[in-house]
């Protein structure tokens, strides 16, 4: 599998999941996470993916300081309903990252190391999601704006002929090309611009 190489240049995201300890799935209870895991689960690279890969890291590392944030340990709430929009994209990929899942995630085990509830739709919050620690109500609100970032000026044009299936294998190929170049330039010239990525400490 041959991924873009800017993928490696994103910071991975390295947390401790107890149950993942408990059970055995990582010895030390250590999971790490990099860009390549949340296009994985999403089966393609957008700025949706990317947006929502970079606020949950840039959230946690803010939540958390310099120690291992707690996977399965955090709440994250969401202004809008989960069938709208990018909201559903967005959620499974701050799901992966968190561990928070909705009414359908794990029930625990006596009564400890529960996913479910840990994922909110139609919130009152004042931006798009809202990250909160269980354990000290430490919590950031974030919201991205990909659309500061401009696409090639080609890309429109190739849009339409991928659309309208009248693009030839180099169009294809360009489209794909200008398509993960936007994503390359979010998550490495931007991705500490604050009219970017918006992060609040709370």
């Amino acid at each position: 599998m041959s991924f873009p190489e800017f993928y490696e240049h994103v910071p991975r995201l390295r947390l401790r999941d107890p149950l993942a300890g408990l059970l055995g799935a990582s010895a030390d209870g250590i999971l790490d996470y990099g860009y390549a895991d949340a296009v994985r689960l999403a089966g393609h690279s957008c700025p949706t993916v990317a947006a929502a890969y970079w606020l949950t890291w840039r959230a946690l590392t803010l939540l958390y300081g310099t120690a291992l944030p707690v996977r399965g340990e955090i709440r994250v709430s969401f202004r809008q309903p989960r069938d709208e929009g990018v909201t559903g994209v967005t959620a499974a990929v701050v799901g992966l990252l968190t561990g928070a899942a909705g009414s359908e995630g794990f029930k625990g085990l006596g009564g400890r190391y529960a996913r479910r509830g840990l994922l909110n739709f139609a919130a009152t919050i004042p931006l798009e999601l809202r990250f909160e620690r269980l354990d000290t109500g430490a919590r950031v609100d974030a919201a991205a704006y990909p659309q500061q970032v401009p696409a090639d000026p080609a890309f429109s044009d190739l849009l339409a002929a991928v659309t309208f299936g009248t693009a030839d294998a180099a169009a294809r190929q360009r489209f794909g090309e200008i398509w993960q170049d936007r994503v390359a330039r979010l998550l490495t010239e931007h991705r500490d611009d604050p009219a970017v990525f918006d992060l609040r400490v709370g």
